[in-house]
């Protein structure tokens, strides 16, 4: 059969022929109840790199399984293994198996990155017999394997790679880290439907899992964790990437900001919330006349339903005869924004096009619109509100609810604004 009767896809049936095999646990488990389980305090391992402890929760945890995922070329195994250089400086044991590449190509890629550390332990393999054999020997504190869709066990006749082969090794090495207590990092590529290369396949086996974005031509990669059962998954860790590896973007508010135009209209900055720190960021709209019957709508970085919703609003309330215009909308920097907090931006940098106005002065804009063209109260917005005025913002339009029950810093004014019409007049 070539076709799937379930999924629909061709060619995707595998034939497996499982030998037998030791059994991967003996132990017999019974129930407690829960509140007799003794706790012994969990002491996370940091990596001193800031970001990436930041996106795992403060560090990590003894016998978690960490999955990275990503396209080919992001970055994955550069972060990997300047993580691993780190934890070695640290006086710990660290494995790295590679199955891409051999222990010259490793060496040859740590020297440009600079991470040769004696703690650093290094090996080419792709038998999962094999490494846990040899996990169980050398017993590192951390493990890492490059990358698990090169992993094969022998108990299966199919190919490395394919879906059983993936399944069935990350269980075992599933198994090892909760046996031993060793952190793994486990790599995976990630292709066009996401399923075949591993990650969207293993994300309910693995503990974590953390995704690489940001295209080849983005300065910036952002590390995003999309399931994480020791932390939150609201943080993100944002990198550069430069000729010696990646390096830690510590005050994002300042890179995002650093090329942005004074006074020039379709510009306004705003602050979104990203995990537990505010950062400033750029939104960029451009309105012209279309040349087609039907408008164009381009939305990088927001949501593309969400700015159509604030277009219709603005045509009702404000007046604006947009229905004839091209609009596009841009979030500077390669940034995904999801929350709310950003309309008062879109509906800004939109009509600031439309009327080929500038705003005034270093202004920054906050808030929520609803379907009546109210501005309604955001979260944590007097963090925003810290974080514009040490950016050097003299001017914050926010909610008027929000007015009420902040603290505002002396280097900055706070106006308070209910509607999406006191907007427009106090900018322009």
């Amino acid at each position: 059969m070539g076709r799937c009767p379930d999924c629909g896809e061709w060619n995707t049936l595998v034939e497996e022929s499982r030998h037998p095999g030791p059994a991967l646990s003996s132990r017999v488990s019974s129930p407690v109840p829960i509140d007799t389980v003794e706790m012994s305090h969990v002491r996370r391992m940091a990596t001193g790199i800031q970001e990436f402890d930041r996106v795992l929760g403060g560090g990590l945890v003894p016998g978690s399984v960490i999955l990275i995922g990503g396209d080919p070329g992001i970055g994955k195994s550069t972060l990997v293994l300047q993580v691993l250089h780190r934890l070695a400086s640290q006086d710990h044991k660290v494995l790295y198996v590679s199955g891409e590449e051999s222990v010259q190509q490793i060496k040859l890629r740590s020297k440009r990155l600079g991470t040769g550390s004696g703690g650093l332990w290094v090996v080419s393999e792709t038998d999962l017999e094999s490494i846990r054999a040899m996990t169980d020997e050398m017993m590192p504190d951390v493990l890492a394997v490059d990358s698990i869709q090169t992993i094969f066990t022998h108990e299966l006749t199919s190919a490395p790679g394919s879906v059983s082969q993936i399944r069935e090794a990350t269980m075992h090495l599933m198994f090892l880290a909760k046996r031993t207590g060793i952190p793994i990092f486990l790599v995976g590529h990630v292709t066009k439907d996401g399923a075949i290369a591993g990650p969207r396949l293993l994300e309910h086996m693995v503990d974590t899992v953390l995704y690489f974005e940001g295209g080849e031509n983005n300065l910036f990669r952002i590390l995003r964790a999309v399931k994480n059962r020791f932390g939150s998954t609201n943080e993100i860790g944002i990198f550069e990437m430069k000729d010696n590896g990646l390096c830690q973007v510590v005050n994002p508010s300042s890179v995002f900001l650093s090329e942005r135009p004074c006074l020039v209209p379709g510009s306004v900055v705003t602050a979104s919330i990203e995990g537990s720190r505010p950062i400033l960021l750029e939104i960029q709209g451009l309105v012209s006349r279309s040349s087609f019957g039907t408008p164009r709508r381009t939305v990088l970085g927001v949501d593309y339903n969400r700015v159509s919703l604030l277009v219709a609003i603005m045509e009702k309330k404000l007046g604006l005869q947009l229905m004839n215009e091209d609009i596009f909308v841009n979030v500077a920097g390669g940034v995904r924004v999801v929350e709310p907090a950003v309309d008062l931006a879109i509906v800004s940098v939109v009509a600031s096009s439309f009327f080929d106005r500038p705003v005034k002065g270093r202004t920054i804009v906050l808030g929520e619109i609803g379907l009546t063209g109210e501005v309604r109260g955001i979260s944590r917005v007097e963090q925003r509100v810290y974080e514009a005025a040490k950016m050097g913002f003299e001017r914050c339009l926010l909610p008027g609810d929000n007015l009420k029950h902040v603290n505002r810093p002396d280097s900055i004014a706070l106006i308070g604004v209910q509607t999406v019409s006191e907007v427009v007049d106090c900018l322009f």
